[in-house]
């Protein structure tokens, strides 16, 4: 039988990565472009930019998930241990010290990675300006 509180970290960590993959998109200015193209148009604008950027650099967004889900898996494991200590149950305590630690380690990870790497979000202003947008944002 599975541990009702693993369960309830599995639940927690699907959910928080089905809501952390969705990237972030610029938001345009309503300018005199914009109404002339429209927003089906300026969306493919956008979809374009985003492809040039991913194609001409290369992003380590994987490399700080992974890095953020080690780092909270030795923190937990740490903080499990010394709790684990006082109880008696280091070795226990390390053990969920560490599962906990990476899964919120993962899940903060997930959440950063939505985020566009600063070169190519400005790659994709760039692009976006050369087509006649204003950016005022990112969602």
């Amino acid at each position: 039988m599975i541990n009702p509180l693993l369960r309830v970290l599995v639940a927690a960590v699907i959910l928080a990565s089905t809501g952390a993959c969705a990237a972030k998109r610029p938001v345009l200015y309503p300018n005199a472009h914009l109404g002339e193209v429209g927003s089906a148009a300026a969306q493919q604008d956008i979809d374009e930019c985003l492809q040039q950027a991913a194609a001409g650099y290369q992003s380590s967004s994987e490399g700080k998930i992974a890095s953020s889900t080690a780092v909270g898996a030795a923190t937990g494991a740490a903080m499990g241990a010394a709790v684990g200590a006082v109880t008696g149950r280091a070795g226990a305590g390390a053990a969920m010290g560490a599962a906990g630690g990476g899964a919120g380690g993962l899940i903060q990870g997930l959440f950063h990675s939505r985020d566009l790497d600063p070169v190519q979000q400005r790659f994709v202003e760039q692009c976006l300006r050369e087509k006649g947008y204003q950016v005022i944002g990112w969602q």
